[in-house]
């Protein structure tokens, strides 16, 4: 009993809830600050887990593992909940009933992320948890094997990882490997999801989300580094089969589609060039959306991702070709302070993605779909109802956001600040007869900073039809989204 009396005095004199500034988030580094020590007279200074300045208000939940807080281990939490009205795309059904209209009420990401530096060279990364979850999840009530299906299935690793530093105190190579988002592309690729600008990432950017690949993390050996104002980040990664998609994937025909057959590497990415402050570094991938005007940045940056016969083809009735998978981005990227004494600030991304799946390739999304299906096809294409639109798709993609953070005393009495956006996503797909747009306008309501915030929503979008072998656009229709997000 006095040994376990004696462990809990330590661990309780070590594991406290310090608080991080708020534009902190999953994504985001805090260069450990100046040791706080806790000294009683006659006892010897020992570590404290506080890591923080001397009268900061603390919410974090870190264990340093030394003085000095260079080696720590930390664990978060997030949840977003959704609250949505949405406009059915025709044809759309929910649970075999039409609907014009839906109303639902989800969780977009609930996630716990356990990470830390445990050594001068090693550093340990997991993140658990679910996305997308709604009524419809477990849907339909049997599998195609017959089977019931189970809506408590939803949680899994999205990250497992082990990363060695190679220069003590230096950033300029780190090599890691197992699961996770380290990724070509963009930094949209590799979304920082707790201090986006907006309520939700340009899903588009990641490529093959849930097809080949994790919910965009894959089996990779990476390396990555900041070497002057260069970012860098390359890997090998070994992507999983469609077959293990939990849908099924399509027949083969004469549009493109991820291959049932054969088995490649696939290689990847992104490189940056950083004119003012460097971009955090801490945490494997996830790059950060806004730091609130913490920092001045501003980064030109270039990406690809490519796998040899990812795709194929069948040509006329017999041949099958394989395609090769090819993406590449350029981008620009501004996140810097207006005011600094008012607490203004500016972020604004334009990029340009040019998008190779093979021919045709084309695949409707909808992120956490409120319906289960339609009974109007669009083009033969699979998963068209509810909110979904062409996401994915072999051609041109133009990207662009611009969000303004208002002064921090906008409401007074530390009741928080707003910060607006616009997004827009143009789409010149192949199989797509127009150019498509897709809008976005929302406010954030940042009650304290990322880590208590509301966001409002709204989204246009374009429907299909079928038009010979493409499909056209026939209307729009739009979605109104509350979320609610808290992170510590």
């Amino acid at each position: 009993m006095k040994k376990t009396l004696v462990l809990m005095a330590v661990l309780n004199s070590g594991l406290t809830v310090a608080q991080q500034p708020a534009y902190s988030s999953a994504g985001d580094t805090l260069a450990p600050p100046a040791e706080q020590t806790q000294r009683r007279p006659g006892m010897a200074t020992r570590p404290s887990a506080l890591t923080g300045t001397t009268g900061t208000d603390r919410n974090e939940l870190k264990y340093n593992l030394n003085a000095s807080g260079s080696h720590f281990f930390k664990v978060t939490f997030m949840n977003q909940t959704w609250l949505r009205f949405n406009q059915s795309n025709p044809g759309t059904t929910v649970v075999q009933e039409p609907k014009d209209n839906t109303f639902d009420i989800g969780l977009r990401r609930t996630r716990i992320q356990a990470f830390g530096q445990i050594s001068n060279h090693v550093f340990l990364y997991f993140q658990f948890g679910m996305n997308n979850f709604n009524y419809l999840n477990g849907f339909p009530a049997f599998n195609t094997n017959g089977t019931p299906s189970n809506r408590k299935v939803a949680a899994f690793f999205h990250d497992a990882l082990a990363e060695y530093l190679v220069f003590k105190n230096k950033d300029y190579l780190k090599i890691g490997a197992g699961l996770t988002i380290v990724n070509g592309l963009s930094r949209f690729s590799q979304p920082s999801v707790t201090s986006i600008v907006s309520m939700d990432v340009p899903v588009f950017a990641q490529a093959t989300v849930d097809q080949t690949d994790q919910f965009s993390r894959k089996l990779s050996l990476y390396a990555r580094g900041q070497v002057g104002p260069v970012d860098y980040r390359v890997a090998i990664s070994d992507p999983f089969p469609i077959q293990t998609s939990g849908a099924t994937p399509p027949t083969l025909g004469s549009t493109s589609n991820f291959a049932l057959k054969g088995h490649k590497k696939q290689f990847q990415g992104l490189f940056l060039y950083q004119f003012f402050d460097k971009e955090a570094h801490q945490t494997p991938g996830y790059m950060t959306g806004t730091y609130l005007g913490k920092k001045k940045i501003l980064n030109l940056e270039a990406g690809f991702i490519t796998q040899k016969n990812a795709m194929w083809r069948r040509e006329g009735t017999t041949d099958t070709t394989y395609q090769n998978l090819d993406l590449w981005s350029v981008a620009t990227f501004l996140d810097m302070p207006v005011n600094r004494a008012t607490g203004t600030a500016v972020n604004a991304y334009l990029g340009y993605f040019n998008l190779d799946y093979g021919t045709d390739y084309l695949r409707f999304n909808g992120i956490m779909n409120p319906a289960s299906g339609t009974k109007q096809s669009v083009g033969g294409l699979s998963g068209t109802q509810g909110n979904a639109f062409p996401m994915f798709g072999t051609g041109k993609v133009v990207y662009g956001q611009f969000g303004y953070l208002m002064r921090q005393d906008l409401f007074g009495g530390g009741r928080g600040t707003l910060l607006p956006y616009v997004q827009a996503q143009l789409g010149n797909y192949q199989r797509v007869t127009q150019t498509m747009g897709v809008y976005n306008l929302g406010v954030n309501y940042l009650i304290n900073g990322h880590n208590s915030k509301l966001t409002l929503d709204y989204q246009n979008r374009p429907y299909y039809e079928t038009s010979g072998t493409q499909i056209a656009p026939a209307g729009r229709r739009g979605q109104l989204v509350l979320q609610y997000q808290v992170f510590i």
